[in-house]
């Protein structure tokens, strides 16, 4: 069976390019518990109601951040490296200017930085990504700076 991708091509990852993701993602509370549960973290201000509305400055539970850069890089994948990536090589800059929290709305883009022909792999490109994350009220929650290594078009 013949895979379709959605993606895009070493080739149609341009420096300058800029992508608005279409899907839009609500965070829920279900979310936010479940992530922090697997991957071990205890933090108070992520679970606890009562510790977070009288010992914050939020007055409530904040969205685990790394929950809220997977889900920005989550959002990013089907318009940029769904079916057209080799691996994910690492990330730079990583920040969480705003807090996000139970039933925000997050929105993505993601813009090509740099983007070059491997050295080592002649059928594929090292581009670099910059996903921003953007609540309801378009205040950015998440900024991430990412290189991937992508496949050229076949052919």
């Amino acid at each position: 069976m013949e895979r379709t991708h959605g993606g895009r091509w070493f080739e149609e990852l341009t420096p300058g390019t800029i992508v608005t993701h279409a899907v839009r993602r609500t965070v829920t509370e279900a979310d936010n518990v479940l992530f922090t549960s697997i991957t071990m973290n205890p933090a108070w201000v992520h679970l606890d109601f009562d510790y977070a509305e009288k010992q914050t400055e939020f007055g409530r539970p904040l969205v685990n951040s790394l929950l809220t850069l997977a889900m920005t890089v989550g959002i990013s994948v089907h318009e940029t490296t769904l079916g057209t990536t080799a691996a994910n090589l690492g990330f730079g800059e990583v920040s969480f200017p705003a807090p996000v929290f139970h039933g925000d709305t997050l929105h993505v883009e993601t813009e090509v930085l740099e983007a070059r022909p491997s050295r080592s792999r002649p059928l594929q490109g090292i581009v670099t990504f910059e996903h921003r994350a953007f609540n309801q009220d378009d205040a950015l929650v998440c900024r991430a700076i990412r290189n991937a290594l992508m496949l050229r078009r076949p052919g």
